[in-house]
């Protein structure tokens, strides 16, 4: 099987690069997605926007479980790669693995959420016309969640091995057939008649199976993917291994979506119209955290080879550079958004009431975008040491002892104000637990700002 990378043989900026670059295009396909349901249910009615923002934050919490998996594998077989400089078989096996745990898994999750998604979402404080848009979405999300996670499990390998740019393929092709499909669905077409917010659902599930189907194809033909009599040997051991970082992995990655359902909550007691533009401004959020989100795709498989052979410097300079690479990137993007918030915040709501809530958020809460981005580097590069638990408390600190406390809080004495106020106070406060946790994991010694910003303009001319 070749394709199959020794990121130690490259410096630590083209390595990042090498892995980064391409998950940077797949990240923002993915995200383009929840970009394009707000922008065409907008045109939808207000109801459905008020619906969508009610869900993002719920379904990205549960797709969580994904990205704590796909964790789980990375660091496996990366740290397998980078004792043993590549061993195929080894990969292709922990590959059929990984997609048994997700697929079993990531079922039983669809089917419990099913029946409790009338519930939870009240519980949030949907009501009329927005509930029911909710109850006929869910169940096609839920329908397409198990293809995603088998997905991603798989692209983990690829990208444990350097192999970013099969995994990226995938998730961009999804995206597209999702993006093309969901207009078609909404509003109708020829014999397709207008389906509204289910007809989104339906766009969403239809893109996953495709995708998911195309991804075990190119698995099994290129054998990234071991179904032989012999692909069960050692299965037990490597799921345990698998689970010991994907089981917290998942739930590190689960706290801040959660923690956004909570916050939601929060300002649903000012208003849909509030809801509607908080939703708005958190899907552009997350389009612009899409560099750091693919450095934080990176920097797992570049620090599980440089553990995996042993050399601790390697790993410790790779996590310097991601955290500087993050401020940077956040400087110039909260300058951006001061100068055009409006305007975006116009297109993603179509002129309705939400708009100077969402501009609002993409002003004040950008100044600490920073931050949320080097605590997903320093999650990734803890989950790559084999480290998930100081992950999980990072992730469970920023939203469980500051942001929904703070935001419920802010809520009744500030009003929506006081919800921004405790985003940015979240995002600055976990760059302080990532520096403290990240020296304790062994992956961050002193935080030399000359050698990383060296490093960081190496970046420009990778290797």
């Amino acid at each position: 099987m070749a394709g199959k990378l020794d990121l130690n043989e490259k410096s630590v900026p083209a390595a990042l690069w090498q892995v980064s670059a391409p998950m940077a295009i797949g990240i923002l396909g993915v995200l383009s997605v929840g970009l394009a349901d707000s922008f065409f249910l907008a045109r939808a009615g207000q109801d459905e926007l008020a619906a969508i923002g009610f869900i993002y934050p719920v379904i990205v919490a549960i797709t969580s479980l994904s990205i704590g998996l796909s964790a789980g594998t990375s660091a496996v077989v990366s740290q397998a790669l980078g004792a043993n400089g590549g061993d195929d078989s080894t990969s292709a096996r922990l590959a059929m693995h990984a997609l048994i745990v997700a697929a079993s898994l990531a079922t039983l999750v669809a089917i419990l959420l099913y029946f409790v998604a009338p519930w939870l979402f009240g519980l949030m404080g949907a009501e009329g016309a927005v509930l029911e848009g909710i109850r006929a979405y869910m169940p096609w999300w839920c329908l397409g969640f198990p293809f995603i996670v088998a997905g991603q499990a798989l692209n983990s390998v690829f990208r444990a091995g350097g192999e970013a740019r099969i995994a990226a393929s995938v998730m961009l092709s999804q995206a597209i057939i999702n993006i093309v499909l969901d207009p078609i669905f909404i509003f109708g077409l020829g014999p397709i008649p207008e389906l509204g917010i289910e007809g989104a659902g339906i766009a969403t599930a239809t893109a996953r199976i495709l995708a998911f189907a195309g991804c075990l194809a190119f698995a099994i033909r290129t054998r990234r993917i071991d179904i032989s009599n012999c692909s069960l040997s050692g299965f037990g051991a490597s799921a345990l291994r698998i689970g010991k970082v994907g089981g917290p992995a998942s739930l590190s990655n689960a706290i801040n979506p959660a923690g956004m359902a909570a916050v939601t909550a929060a300002v649903a007691i000012i208003g849909e119209s509030a809801v509607g533009g908080f939703g708005a401004a958190t899907r552009v959020q997350n389009l612009l955290f899409v560099p750091m989100l693919a450095l934080s795709a990176g920097i797992g498989p570049v620090v599980g080879q440089a553990w995996g052979s042993g050399d601790k410097a390697r790993a410790q300079q790779t996590v310097r550079l991601t955290f500087l690479l993050c401020l940077g990137y956040g400087i110039a993007v909260s300058t951006l958004l001061w100068l055009t918030a409006e305007p975006v915040a116009r297109v993603m709501t179509n002129g309705l009431e939400a708009v100077p809530y969402a501009a609002q958020y993409l002003r004040w809460v950008s100044i600490s975008f920073f931050g949320y981005g080097i605590l997903v580097t320093a999650n990734a590069a803890m989950n790559a040491r084999e480290k998930p638990m100081l992950s999980l408390t990072l992730s469970l600190g920023r939203i469980g002892l500051i942001y929904v406390p703070l935001a419920w809080a802010g809520a009744y004495a500030l009003g929506y104000s006081g919800i921004l106020a405790a985003a940015v106070a979240a995002n600055l406060g976990a760059v302080l637990g990532a520096l403290v946790l990240c020296r304790r994991a062994g992956v961050l010694g002193g935080l030399d700002l000359g050698d990383a910003a060296r490093s960081a303009a190496a970046t420009a001319r990778p290797n």
